[in-house]
């Protein structure tokens, strides 16, 4: 099973220098295959990253000296994210037209070690071109063919993807059904409560003052691209806490239990309520739901997908009754049987109940790349 790997780099000056010189090099190289194509296309011409890479080989390489002192490796590439973004763009894939890179927006690039492999296994690592570089945490003990380095902030950050072999834990045979939601992240079948955390709601002040701070600064001053950066690093924390949440939630689930179901939630459709928008968006459903899939796979696990016009929340748990006239601000489902529970933990036992005739994932099926 493929899995993707991305932990914080530990650099010096030197090393930040070297990182910041390869992403202005791939940025370059992108934007000038994107020029191309766009002008080539205009002369009526059928361009392709391929025919571009090896022109700029040939002719336009050699007139920049400087590209030399870096690997060539990068711009490579680059050319092949440059195929890559019209590739979605022409399969309609919703990524639109490709655009120009911004220095300082997303730098990144990738190295590989010209077909050889990358030992992996400590906290250092040996780059091609670049040299020995640290990291935070020990990386898996593998052999990857390709690595690719990143920056958010001030922090650059190293990913990559390595084969594992699916772990078979001990025998579960417990059915649990999850039921998401705003007030509660996710709540269980079984009566356990994982609640919402919030993350960018309790930044948000913080995050709103940042945001006047950056206004109020000069376009193009060292001041702006300072704060521009304490800006970021906001964010990327806020965004790390809730990934980690959502990590910590689906790894358990993944881990304990044997059948899990869910409801194919229409995350769209829920947006579209402007009152609930920004909490369901905090949230982050779609990436519950891709984190608990492939490791189901990973764990052995199965996943049940109920459809979405199921009426989990009107349903009773004891009797099966649903109830028409359920209002969002009930928060206690009571059912004609005498059934008094709260409306979430209801739900979760509903989704239980039909853990039969709708699996659409299970543990034997193909995986697909995950991330941890």
């Amino acid at each position: 099973m493929l899995l993707g790997f991305r932990t914080k780099l530990k650099l010096n000056n030197r090393q930040k220098t070297i990182m910041t010189k390869h992403a202005g090099y791939s940025r370059w190289v992108f934007n000038w295959g994107l020029k191309a194509w766009s002008m080539t296309y205009q002369e009526g011409l059928k361009p392709t990253a391929n025919k571009l890479k090896k022109f700029y080989t040939n002719y336009v390489k050699p007139h920049y000296t400087w590209q030399s002192q870096l690997s060539s490796r990068v711009y490579q590439y680059a050319f092949v994210d440059l195929d890559n973004a019209f590739k979605g763009f022409f399969n309609l894939k919703g990524t639109g037209y490709p655009k120009f890179k911004k220095k300082g927006m997303n730098d990144s690039f990738s190295l590989d070690n010209c077909g050889k492999w990358i030992p992996l296994g400590s906290t250092r690592i040996k780059l091609p071109f670049i040299g020995f570089v640290s990291t935070y945490e020990a990386l898996p003990d593998c052999q990857v063919k390709k690595v690719t380095i990143s920056k958010v902030g001030e922090d650059w950050f190293i990913s990559f993807a390595y084969e594992q072999e699916r772990q078979i834990p001990e025998k579960k045979t417990a059915i649990v059904g999850v039921d998401l939601g705003i007030k509660t992240l996710a709540t269980l079948s079984n009566g356990e409560v994982f609640p919402n955390l919030k993350p960018y709601r309790k930044a948000a002040k913080k995050l709103s003052r940042m945001h006047r701070n950056l206004s109020r600064k000069v376009k193009g001053s060292n001041n702006r691209h300072k704060q521009r950066i304490k800006l970021a690093s906001q964010h990327q924390k806020v965004a790390n806490l809730r990934r980690d949440y959502l990590h910590k939630i689906t790894s358990y689930l993944a881990k304990n239990f044997s059948n899990i179901v869910i409801e194919d939630l229409n995350v769209k459709g829920m947006l579209a309520n402007r009152k609930l928008a920004k909490a369901i968006s905090e949230l982050g459903f779609y990436e519950f739901r891709r984190q608990l899939e492939y490791k189901c796979r990973l764990y052995g696990s199965k996943l049940t997908i109920v459809e979405r016009w199921f009426p989990s929340s009107k349903t009773c748990s004891s009797c099966g009754l649903i109830k028409t006239d359920l209002s969002l601000s009930e928060r206690i489902y009571r059912c004609k049987c005498g059934l008094e529970m709260d409306r979430d933990l209801n739900a979760a036992k509903v989704l239980a109940n039909q853990a039969v005739g709708y699996t659409v994932l299970a543990c034997g099926q193909s995986a697909a790349d995950g991330s941890e």
